[in-house]
């Protein structure tokens, strides 16, 4: 039978609306946006149109969107250049980021206090998205404070509560960041509705071009870039810019927040299926996070019993394309950080994500939950069996 995807979390594929969108500025309109000529002059149009486009989508000025090479780029450029230009301006920061942060957070926020360069402070989140407030008040309370925490997360799909740390940075006139990269699309997301100082978002989670992203930075946030060369993005990303990325992206963009309310229904009635199938088939089954609040699109069960890395392949094998967490490092085999930090580092438990996305159908979860049914059924008995 025809293999499922169902990882959409770690990649989407691109939408043929989008795939149209670039195409011209792969040909013929191949200028670049800094020269004064025709062909520069027609790629600085699609450069600022593609830019009005995303800032319309999020709620933005024009101005306040810079556009970088993808998620973790812009994570890097929020958090460590947010901490650069206040030690610049003399201060030494305070970074605050969650537990269940993706890997570019917590590696942005690690250098940004490397070294003695800033205080670095963890704030632990509980299996139903609650953050400990008392830690984060203590971070707050030795300012400068640059504070990330993710709107959903990659793994669970946990809501994360954005909008009542966004207000409390605000009240301490603390920085905050918020990496929305599963979130936009999914859930609402607004910045004139969340008073967010810095936003990351990614194309290739929306069905557009991989190696693109943007970072929202309101104006009156000030950093220091992390390249240096050219004035491009107002100075914090210079090189020639990627026009058909920048096109692309906006095109994903708009087209996922309009569709968003109509598609956050179908999906999240496609999770509950599948999460129902599955939970009927596989006894001890239990959902992560599935408590909290969460995103539609991202189902993440653990077994009891099972080697991760084994069911995975299993599942491969069967036709079926899911992951363990995130797709964040190359090859990587190692236990969930975010797991660890909701469960416990020692948890008995083999982790399969299932994430969902345009292509998935109720015929693919029934498929789905059928086939890692019987996959667990199998190893579970040759585990006996050893």
């Amino acid at each position: 039978m025809d293999p499922i995807y169902l990882d959409h979390a770690a990649t989407t594929p691109l939408r043929a609306e989008v795939r149209v969108a670039i195409e011209p500025y792969l040909g013929d309109t191949f200028g670049n946006p800094s020269s004064l000529h025709r062909w520069g002059r027609e790629a600085a149009a699609a450069l600022a149109e593609a830019r009005a486009t995303c800032a319309t989508a999020l709620g933005a000025h024009f101005s306040e969107i810079h556009f970088v090479r993808g998620g973790t780029e812009s994570d890097n450029l929020a958090i460590q250049g947010r901490a650069a230009r206040l030690r610049a301006d003399g201060h030494i920061p305070t970074v605050a980021v969650s537990t269940v942060e993706h890997a570019a957070v917590l590696g942005a926020a690690s250098q940004a206090t490397a070294r003695g360069a800033g205080r670095l402070e963890t704030v632990p989140v509980a299996e139903d998205g609650s953050l400990d407030l008392d830690r984060l008040d203590r971070a707050l309370a030795e300012p400068p404070t640059v504070v990330s925490l993710m709107w959903v997360n990659n793994e669970t799909g946990m809501i994360l509560p954005v909008e009542e740390v966004a207000a409390r940075c605000r009240a301490a006139g603390a920085t905050f960041h918020t990496d929305a990269v599963q979130a936009v699309g999914k859930v609402p997301v607004r910045v004139d509705v969340v008073p967010v100082d810095l936003l990351t978002a990614t194309g290739h989670k929306l069905q557009g071009p991989k190696g693109t992203g943007l970072l929202f930075c309101r104006e009156g946030t000030y950093l220091s870039p992390l390249l240096h060369g050219g004035g491009q993005e107002r100075l914090l990303r210079p090189g020639t810019e990627d026009v058909a990325g920048a096109v692309g992206l906006a095109a994903a963009l708009r087209l996922a927040v309009a569709e968003r309310e109509a598609e956050a229904a179908r999906l999240g009635a496609l999770r509950a299926q599948l999460e129902g199938e599955l939970a009927a088939r596989i006894p001890g089954m239990r959902v992560n996070s599935g408590r909290a609040p969460r995103a539609p699109h991202i189902a993440s069960v653990s077994l009891p019993g099972l080697d991760g890395t084994s069911l995975l392949v299993a599942l491969d094998l069967e036709g079926l394309a899911v992951s363990g967490g995130a797709a964040c490092h190359t090859g990587a085999s190692s236990g969930s950080h975010v797991l660890a930090a909701l469960y416990g580092a020692d948890d008995p438990h083999a982790t399969v994500r299932f994430s969902l996305g345009a292509s998935t159908t109720a015929g693919d979860v029934v498929r789905a939950a059928r086939v890692t049914a019987s996959v667990v059924e199998r190893l579970q008995a040759q585990e006996g069996g050893a």
